[in-house]
């Protein structure tokens, strides 16, 4: 899988970001099994715990339109930023839940990007099995 792409897509997802507060865009490309690629970016708020950031933004709109998370092959997070993006707790808990635990997560910078799961950035967590 060529993952520039979906970190270059992700980055064209970013120019739609609202960030009037922060000026810090985020974009996400979420690839699914049937090609299709969804993008997200952040959208904030004055009330910033109303703020949707952008790979949270991907993965909801893919549930909406039906897919589920063994549709999912890859997601792509990225900013223009140093160092990595990294996603926050809320987006790693929902991660965690509406993804597999192995599929790829790209992280990327203008420079380079970094592959990983929510396995290894949210070790332990608590998911729907745990209740």
């Amino acid at each position: 899988m060529d993952y520039q792409i979906l970190v270059d897509e992700a980055f064209q997802a970013s120019e739609k970001a609202y960030i009037p507060y922060s000026h810090f865009a985020v974009g996400a490309c979420l690839l699914l099994k049937d090609g299709k690629k969804i993008h997200g970016c952040n959208i904030e708020n004055a009330a910033y715990g109303s703020t949707m950031c952008a790979e949270r933004n991907a993965v909801f709109q893919a549930y909406c339109q039906g897919y589920r998370k063994d549709d999912i092959l890859a997601l792509a997070i990225v900013a223009d930023c140093q160092p990595l993006i990294s996603p926050c707790g809320a987006c790693r808990q929902v991660l965690s839940e509406l993804m597999n635990p192995q599929t790829p997560i790209i992280l990327g910078c203008k420079d380079f990007y970094q592959v990983t799961n929510i396995e290894k950035l949210m070790p332990l967590a608590f998911i729907g099995e745990s209740l």
